[in-house]
């Protein structure tokens, strides 16, 4: 059996004990785990409404309601998965060269184990750093990005680490085989048609929200296991791909986006990628007062964890 699961709120009330995500255990022990959830408290790299560095604190609060079973996909998780909260990883506030540093840093050890980190932001600036860290154990993997926004632009304010441009410095430096990646959900207005043309030109599968909204869920599903086939492959996702009226806490809402069961459905549909990590950025608790954007991102969270857990119990068959 796992070594590590949560507690049981059938015997311990959900309101009670320190908080950590799903209650898992507060360690930073590797041996006999699967996946280490870790937050990442940064959000320097924002270019509009900061917060999100309280991110990590939100979702933990908020998924505590999450249980063991997904029903959807049909698997206890904790019945092939041992998992940890490993808490939160050193950054240095206003400093994102050091912090990138931190966090490549502090994800080694996770990750040199063979575990899954599975990281919540912070503002979607950090997910080059974490693909720093992964790439040194897998090489250059696929990402699958889901967003409303493409995070390839060069610069912001003639600076070339913000939020907005993650994607493109991980391109620079041979982080991502982008033959096998692809980005979903993009939408709203833009500085001009070379931006998406610009995650093309990266070599980036573009799925926009108003072809993902025609061609549907499992389409999308299948466009995306396409492109990604065998590859190993990080999930990052930032929670302003939700429609703000389901995910209004985030920092930069575009309107025209997907319903909490689209998003989650769309998340199942990757069932059978071969995954080596996943964050989720971007929650900004400050304007999320009824916690339902936290709420949203640890279902996410719960999901792709499921989809661990299916993938073991069917290899161990």
């Amino acid at each position: 059996m796992p070594r590590y699961a949560p507690q049981s709120a059938s015997t311990s009330p959900r309101f009670s004990g320190i908080r950590t995500f799903m209650r898992l255990p507060n360690i930073k022990e590797m041996e006999d785990v699967d996946f280490a959830v870790v937050g990442i408290p940064f959000d320097t790299g924002a270019s509009y409404k900061t917060g999100a560095r309280f991110g990590p604190g939100a979702i933990r609060e908020t998924s505590t309601l999450m249980r063991n079973f997904s029903m959807n996909l049909n698997v206890n998780i904790f019945d092939h998965l041992s998992g940890i909260d490993y808490g939160d990883l050193d950054i240095t506030p206003g400093y994102i060269l050091e912090s990138y540093k931190q966090i490549e840093e502090g994800l080694q050890p996770i990750i040199d184990a063979g575990v899954v980190p599975i990281a919540m932001g912070g503002d979607h600036s950090i997910t080059l750093a974490e693909l720093r860290a992964v790439v040194k154990k897998h090489g250059p993997i696929a990402l699958v990005h889901f967003d409303s926004h493409l995070d390839t632009w060069d610069q912001y304010w003639g600076q070339k680490y913000t939020h907005g441009t993650p994607f493109r410095r991980a391109c620079e430096e041979g982080l991502i085989d982008t033959e096998h990646s692809i980005q979903i959900g993009i939408r709203g207005s833009q500085y001009g048609p070379e931006d998406v043309q610009g995650s093309i030109d990266l070599g980036f599968d573009v799925l926009t929200a108003n072809e993902l909204h025609e061609i549907g869920v499992a389409e999308a599903g299948k466009r995306i296991r396409d492109r990604v086939g065998n590859a190993r492959t990080f999930l990052t996702f930032d929670i302003d791909f939700v429609d703000p009226s389901a995910a209004p806490g985030t920092g930069t809402i575009e309107i025209g986006g997907f319903t909490g069961y689209e998003t989650l459905s769309l998340v199942r549909e990757m069932k059978t990628l071969n995954f080596v990590g996943m964050d989720l950025v971007e929650v900004l608790p400050t304007i999320d007062p009824a916690g339902l954007t936290s709420y949203m991102a640890a279902n996410i969270m719960h999901e792709f964890i499921s989809i661990l857990a299916l993938q073991k119990k069917n290899t161990s068959k």
